[in-house]
Formats: structure tokens, C-alpha cells, sequence
């Protein structure tokens, strides 16, 4: 174990100490463990495919209203699509809490 002069105090720390016992200098900054990296990118392609996936539900339930023969048939799209998107909202926002606090739990440790 190397040992390195303090920037702020000019203490002799250890090169892999996060910060100085002296003086609380911030010496090197914690970084996230693999498994760590592999959680975080998954919270946020989740929350991008889900973005689409509302966004491109959102458009069909358009489509489908637009193109309704009657009005009864519009009735019926507009509420299968309110059905729709609430169904893919609530599993976005329990996907969000389950991998979130996987990222809370796998974040550095100072």
C-alpha cells in the first residue's frame, strides 16, 4: 500500500483512502461496482422503453379514434386506450420502484 501526500494538509495517506483522516480532503471519488453499472443502465432503458412504449400507445389509441366507424366504436377505443395506457403507466411506476431502489442499494459507498 503506496502512501501519497494530502493535496490540502500534506499528511502521508493511503493511496486508496477516500478521503483524508486529517483533514476530510476528498482524495478519490467511490466508484460503482459492475453489478452497480449493469442496475443503473437497466433503470434507464427501462424508463426509455417505457417512454416509447406509452408514446406509441398513446399514438395507436389516436389512430384508433380517428378511424372509428361510429361513435360507439370510438367510445370503445378511447376507453380501451385510457385502459391501456393506465395499465402500461402503473407498470412503469412499480418497475421504476423496484429498480430504483435496486440502484439506491448498488449506488457508492463513501
Amino acid at each position: 500500500m503506496a502512501m501519497i501526500n494530502c493535496p490540502e494538509c500534506s499528511q502521508e495517506v493511503s493511496e486508496t483512502a477516500l478521503k483524508c483522516p486529517s483533514c476530510g480532503y476528498k482524495i478519490n471519488e467511490p466508484k460503482r461496482s459492475f453489478f452497480g453499472k449493469i442496475i443503473k443502465w437497466s433503470f434507464i432503458i427501462f424508463n426509455l422503453i417505457m417512454l416509447l412504449w406509452a408514446v406509441a400507445g398513446g399514438g395507436t389509441v389516436s389512430d384508433g379514434v380517428a378511424s372509428a366507424g361510429s361513435d360507439a366504436e370510438a367510445a370503445g377505443a378511447a376507453i380501451g386506450g385510457a385502459l391501456g395506457m393506465g395499465m402500461i403507466f402503473i407498470l412503469w411506476v412499480i418497475g421504476d420502484i423496484i429498480l430504483g431502489i435496486f440502484v439506491l442499494f448498488t449506488r457508492p459507498k463513501s
